[in-house]
């Protein structure tokens, strides 16, 4: 093995590194903030309130993300042509495609976190003297959402995995780096050997945040000894 190339080619896989890191926060970030609302819309006995939330998580859910993808930077920026709109950028259109896929499947997780709560702790609430309003917001969301981080961790996981797509549309992130380098040396081995270690750094840190998030915020829960 030549890692030689990795040395040569140092700067353009810090490049698809950078570019990798941020596509996948930004995308996690809005993901998060629209999933909420919407993993709170879909546990609705409204009709016209549960049921575009269950359209929109059982679409992207039931579609491939690459098909997404395709639709949003094949489909949506020929159809707005408008010149200088942020529709004719690659990444903008990777960042919809990703946004909406995670949003998706952190609803579904929101959506089941809720679902899961411990009936004694919305009675200790309604005993306290909280309306629903005030009980779903002080104790059932607050809850859910720190019920919801080990299933949350394998969702970032796999939104970090699945940014591999982005190369196919034209943006130099770890696996686009990793294609420019075996067109310039030939050899694919080396190339994407050298962009999955950096992936796997990555799972590695996500997965070691997450621990030191789970021991701060679950460990009440944790069996008394």
């Amino acid at each position: 093995m030549d890692f030689s190339i990795l040395a040569d080619s140092w700067p353009i896989y810090w490049q698809g590194f950078y570019t990798t890191v941020w596509l996948v926060a930004a995308a996690l970030v809005i993901g998060l903030v629209i999933a909420v609302p919407i993993g709170i819309a879909r546990n609705s006995k409204v009709p016209l309130v549960y049921g575009p939330a269950w359209a929109f998580i059982y679409f992207f859910r039931g579609t491939p993300l690459l098909i997404q993808l395709y639709l949003i930077y094949y489909g949506l920026s020929q159809v707005i042509v408008v010149q200088g709109t942020l529709w004719q950028e690659a990444w903008f259109c990777a960042l919809v495609a990703f946004v909406l896929n995670t949003a998706a499947y952190t609803a579904e997780i929101v959506r089941g976190s809720i679902n899961s709560m411990p009936k004694g702790e919305i009675e200790a609430a309604k005993a306290y003297g909280m309306s629903p309003a005030q009980a779903f917001r002080r104790i059932i969301l607050p809850s859910s959402l720190r019920r919801a981080l080990p299933a949350y961790s394998n969702e970032v996981i796999f939104m970090l995995h699945g940014s591999a797509v982005a190369g196919i549309v034209t943006i130099v992130d770890l696996t686009g780096a990793a294609k420019i380098v075996n067109s310039r040396y030939y050899a694919p081995f080396e190339s994407y050997l050298f962009a999955g270690m950096f992936y796997m750094a990555l799972t590695f840190i996500i997965l070691w945040g997450f621990r030191k998030l789970e021991g701060r915020w679950m460990r009440h829960m944790r069996p008394l000894s």
